[in-house]
């Protein structure tokens, strides 16, 4: 694992080089542009990287050198924010707003897993370790789903209101109609938006049958799951993927999105209008919208991290023959 590490900084290095040398901002968001200069700050973590996992395959993995690690992957992993957003555009069929920022992104994805892997690796259980039988998380944890599910409740009814024809906060279908054209939206979103289908309450769906899946067994979640695998249990990892990334998005995006709703309610910043009639309408939506992504963003850190610990393998006891 420290090898591959090794690998991944010394090409996320050589593309933060690239970028840098050609003036190609790696970070941007929506209509906003990072600086150039902020690609340097790529070249330093790859090369950073490249230094620390090349000490941890020639001399073993060291205590200082572990704290280092998991800087690096705190680092990558703000680097890797809005991954899941790049996600949902391309699973839509809509333009990337920047390839090269996306492709920043997923690098950086890659790479905080394998520091993150690279730090544990001393951790990892012996040979003879078994995953545990399916169990339901505890009751905090699924009262917390609960209320993740309940956050999406008046997020899903917004768009519900549209896409059937009504009119909330100021903006009817033919205005989401025409913001989502102005706005880039491929044919395949505005198709699902005349049949009455909202494609991020569709997603929204998505995400609760995640949720609940990671704190209830899968077979109790969806009892058809079974006939497709035959007997056996769900990967590990194909829930946690997912969630591990959701998590890292939605949670922080929601709660730093409160945070500016709270300020605009209060007046100590303006709400941005946007492609709302009003700044007041923008706020009103802003509200359901954060509350939407906090609550389940939080929710699904608290279930992400129950199931962590419930699925990990665990060492079988050795057995004694007479």
């Amino acid at each position: 694992m420290g090898r591959a590490a090794a690998l991944w900084a010394a090409v996320y290095g050589a593309f933060g080089l690239a970028c840098a040398l050609h003036g190609t901002p790696l970070f941007h968001d929506g209509d906003i542009r990072g600086a150039a200069a902020l690609d340097w700050f790529v070249v330093a973590v790859g090369a950073v990287a490249a230094l620390v996992c090349g000490v941890v395959v020639r001399h073993g993995l060291r205590p200082t050198l572990r704290v280092l690690l998991w800087v690096l992957c705190g680092l990558t992993g703000i680097a890797a924010f809005s991954l899941l957003m790049d996600v949902i555009t391309l699973m839509v069929g809509q333009g990337l707003d920047s390839p090269v920022a996306t492709a920043n992104r997923s690098l950086a994805a890659a790479g905080a897993f394998l520091l993150a892997a690279t730090a544990r690796a001393d951790r990892r259980p012996t040979t003879g370790a078994t995953a545990p039988p399916p169990s339901p998380a505890p009751g905090p944890v699924q009262r917390a789903a609960c209320a993740g599910t309940v956050a999406f409740l008046p997020y899903a009814a917004m768009k519900l209101v549209w896409v059937s024809g009504g009119t909330f906060a100021g903006i009817g279908y033919e205005e989401m109609i025409a913001t989502s054209e102005r706005n880039g939206a491929s044919g395949i979103w505005l198709t699902l938006e005349s049949w009455g289908l909202d494609v991020t309450v569709l997603l929204a769906a998505l995400g609760t049958f995640l949720l609940w899946g990671l704190v209830r067994p899968w077979g109790q979640v969806f009892p058809c799951w079974t006939l497709f695998l035959h007997g056996r249990r769900v990967p590990r990892w194909l829930p946690l993927t997912p969630a591990l990334i959701g998590a890292a998005t939605l949670a922080p995006y929601g709660l730093l999105g409160l945070g500016y709703c709270t300020l605009a309610s209060v007046g100590v910043m303006t709400m941005r209008q946007g492609d709302a009639p009003s700044s007041q309408d923008a706020l009103l939506m802003g509200w359901i919208g954060m509350v939407a992504f906090a609550g389940y963003g939080v929710a699904l850190t608290v279930a992400t991290r129950s199931y962590w610990l419930r699925t990990r393998p665990v060492d079988r006891p050795p057995v004694h023959t007479e």
